[in-house]
């Protein structure tokens, strides 16, 4: 079996190493001839490369790639297309669709599959697993996975791995800009919104084109959303059946009142499931933090709290319900300025000093041009390495609390599991 992947973004990628994964031959496409390809490097290590004026191919045993140029004959000889979300609403994908050849429609047993989404602009992983680990506890057989920039790996190796396991429930984790193509692949029986936050703005254009997509998305579908959602009444209009939850009023290992919120609607869908309340309660009560979410780490005389917060609504919970000396804030990418947002929090909460370091991209210089703009009289300053970060760490451990958060989820692990030997080795 072969299979097109049109559109090499992170989910473009993640599909095309799930497709070999399951033993598919890949002709991959992008329009674009500056792309990292650094994840694929084990199945283009042996490849053929060739290049043109603004075209590069390179060919292995197990698959092709076409940069800057897509082969149609390749594509319509192929048993099936993935296509990547980002194109979804473009021309191609109309087209597309009309052939019946979309992976989801060419391998439909996910579709028989009772399906729970999970969306908004925070707290969906954590509420996916959450939920995940009560129903095995409860004896189910569970599939997870969805949105690859979440840390999954990707819808299309739900749609693989529905076709050889016979789960009672699948999970997906749906980012809030790839609404319209989870629609249309899967079969959606239940879903949940974590809240609706200042996050891809420059994808919705404002907070009211996104809540608009929702409302759109939760159309005549059964739906679980906060008791205090301010749009509530408007969600109640368009669903089939609509369910409120409120915060996990039991005592839970994670830190933030944002967490018993995760932990609310992963009760609530549970419940509505028919699990056993004991399994609900009994598993959120053990859960810990995921790696790369809020933690807690006590060193020296600090409480040192760490975790991505990679939007201002996300750094703000957490700010509303503590006050640090340091706040550590890791950049966005270039092209995401907008999550710039996240310092206009961080200055309100007026910390001794903020000390910037690279999150995704080193947008450190924009980032201090903004604190400039925001009239921040605190001390500013740069971490441009792991140990210039955690020896700033060592250094302010000796205050109340520090924070260390915003961008780059993958830098903020490795601190984690820095702090983790460090506060051992203290002990």
């Amino acid at each position: 079996m072969k299979a097109a992947v049109i559109g090499l973004g992170v989910e473009g990628k993640k599909a095309s190493k799930s497709l070999i994964k399951h033993h598919w031959d890949v002709y991959a496409t992008d329009p674009n001839t500056d792309i990292d390809l650094e994840e694929l490097k084990l199945y283009i290590a042996d490849a053929t490369i060739s290049t043109e004026k603004d075209k590069i191919s390179m060919n292995s045993n197990k698959i092709s790639i076409d940069l800057g140029y897509m082969d149609k004959d390749i594509v319509k000889s192929c048993d099936a297309i993935v296509l990547s979300p980002s194109l979804w609403n473009l021309k191609i994908a109309n087209e597309l669709r009309k052939t019946e050849k979309l992976i989801c429609n060419k391998l439909k047993k996910h579709k028989e599959i009772f399906t729970i989404g999970i969306t908004g602009t925070n707290g969906k992983t954590t509420s996916s697993i959450m939920l995940k680990e009560i129903l095995e506890k409860a004896g189910k057989k569970v599939l997870i996975g969805g949105n690859a920039g979440g840390g999954f790996q990707g819808y299309c190796e739900i749609i693989l791995e529905a076709e050889k396991e016979n789960s009672d429930f699948i999970i997906v984790e749906i980012c809030d800009m790839t609404l319209d193509f989870c629609k249309y692949c899967f079969d959606l029986d239940l879903l949940g919104l974590t809240n609706i936050g200042n996050d891809h703005i420059n994808f919705h254009g404002s907070i009211d084109n996104y809540k608009l997509s929702l409302l759109d998305f939760f159309e005549n579908k059964n739906i679980i959303i906060y008791e205090n959602e301010k749009d509530i009444e408007e969600f109640k209009k368009v669903a089939k059946k609509f369910l409120c939850y409120s915060a996990f009023s039991e005592e839970i290992k994670m830190v933030g009142e944002f967490n018993r919120l995760n932990a609310g609607l992963a009760s609530s869908m549970a419940k509505y499931l028919k699990i056993d309340e004991k399994i609900i309660n009994d598993s959120l009560k053990s859960f810990e933090s995921l790696d790369g979410r809020l933690k807690k780490y006590e060193l020296n005389d600090s409480d040192v709290y760490i975790g991505k917060t990679d939007n201002s609504d996300a750094i703000k919970h957490i700010l509303d319900e503590k006050e640090f000396f340091a706040i550590f804030v890791g950049t966005p990418r270039f092209s995401e300025k907008h999550r710039l947002d996240i310092l206009n929090e961080v200055s309100k909460a007026n910390p001794k000093v903020i000390v910037l370091f690279p999150g995704l991209e080193d947008t450190i210089d924009l980032a201090i041009e903004r604190l400039k703009d925001l009239n921040y009289k605190g001390k500013i300053e740069k971490a441009n390495s792991i140990k210039e970060i955690i020896n700033l760490i060592v250094e302010y451990s000796h205050e109340e609390a520090i924070l260390i958060g915003g961008n780059g989820q993958d830098t903020i692990i490795d601190i984690q599991n820095r702090l983790e030997l460090l506060t051992k080795s203290c002990d």
